[in-house]
């Protein structure tokens, strides 16, 4: 039987100020584009051969 799911725990204090800085200074950055298609490449790959 599987495990239940814990709720993910509230960020407070130093990790909360830190995060919200790390996703600001992320906020306007884009993904390479020759990467983004390497990505979609490999995910055609491995999603031709999954088994589900």
């Amino acid at each position: 039987m599987a495990r239940p799911i814990k709720e993910t725990p509230v960020l407070t204090g130093e990790n909360a100020i830190r995060f919200v800085q790390e996703m600001k200074r992320n906020e306007g950055k884009k993904v390479d584009p020759k990467l983004r298609e390497r990505i979609k490449k490999n995910f055609s790959k491995l999603n031709s051969i999954a088994q589900f």
